[in-house]
């Protein structure tokens, strides 16, 4: 069987306006599920491809701040 999750969830979500994409990503981490990460991921890799060397730089140094703040609670 052969499944494509990126090609799944990209098609899930391909009519969606911003405020649906917005509740999808809101509700992922609300929920907390680890069924859900495969979707943020894709979602992420979305992000990043369409970023310039600037905002990549900060989102790294957002997320190292989080990581930081993760594992220090």
């Amino acid at each position: 069987m052969d499944l494509n999750i990126r090609k799944a969830i990209l098609h899930n979500l391909q009519t969606n306006d911003q405020e649906q994409l917005r509740a999808t990503i809101v509700d992922a981490i609300e929920a907390g599920e680890e069924k859900m990460l495969p979707g943020l991921g894709v979602l992420f890799e979305l992000i990043w491809n369409q970023s310039n060397e600037q905002e990549r730089e900060e989102m790294v140094e957002a997320l190292e701040q989080g990581v930081k703040e993760a594992t220090n609670s």
